[in-house]
């Protein structure tokens, strides 16, 4: 297991914002990495895929939002998520600069932080990101099918990667495909069989959620290849 390093997004007048650097020692590419909705950068799926990352040799660069990073339960409204999401891409650029220049660099987060990463690109490119990777991209509300939230996806002109579950009750494939689809070649579906939300499996699917993780991260490893 590799130690996290425990570091800071900066920004004048505002808040620091936690983060933590899970590095192989020699990493392939550098991905920064938000949190979903209701559980910070410290949760088990989240430290457990930044070590599937790391033994595929991608750096990881974790980091919270200001409304978790203040023990607030409510997500940030889009143009406060979106700041941030800004600021720690700045920061994570910063990292790859000074100890892994020629490295590639991603953005992406599961659920609302991907939601919000691939906003702040939609509006903006995000400097120097080659790449975005969503894990679990939140289509819909549960029970409420729809495409509205993908709307904007088409504002993004870097290569996407979308790793989803096939039981993953926020984004319908039947919906989820045909958004995909029109999106053309720049954009990667992988599917996890069985897996929820969360990731999840059941036992009857034969394998477990470390599986899973560890082919997600192989399938961001086979990604980097066409970025």
């Amino acid at each position: 297991m590799i130690e996290a390093e425990e570091l800071v997004v900066p920004e004048a007048d505002v808040t620091e914002l936690p983060a933590l650097l899970v590095a192989p020692a020699d990493p392939i590419a550098l991905l920064c990495l938000a949190h979903g909705a209701g559980a910070g950068m410290r949760h088990d799926f989240m430290e457990r895929f930044g070590q599937a990352l790391a033994e595929v040799g991608v750096a990881s660069f974790r980091w919270e939002f200001p409304y978790m990073a203040a023990g607030r339960r409510r997500p940030d409204r889009a143009p406060v998520a979106v700041a941030a999401v800004r600021r720690a891409v700045a920061r994570a650029a910063e990292i790859r600069d000074e100890r892994w220049p020629d490295l590639p660099l991603l953005a992406g987060g599961k659920s609302f932080g991907g939601r919000m990463t691939s906003t702040a690109a939609a509006e903006r490119p995000l400097g120097g990101v080659a790449g975005l990777v969503f894990v679990g991209f939140p289509l819909h509300p549960a029970r409420k099918p729809g495409v509205d939230r993908a709307a904007h996806l088409a504002d993004v002109s870097i290569p996407m990667l979308f790793l989803q579950g096939t039981r993953d009750a926020l984004a319908g494939l039947d919906l989820l495909r045909p958004v995909l689809d029109d999106l053309g070649s720049s954009v990667t579906l992988h599917l996890e069989e069985d897996a929820d939300h969360g990731f999840h499996v059941r036992k009857r699917s034969g394998r477990d959620d470390d599986a899973v993780r560890a082919s997600m991260a192989e399938a961001v490893h086979r990604w980097l290849e066409s970025v």
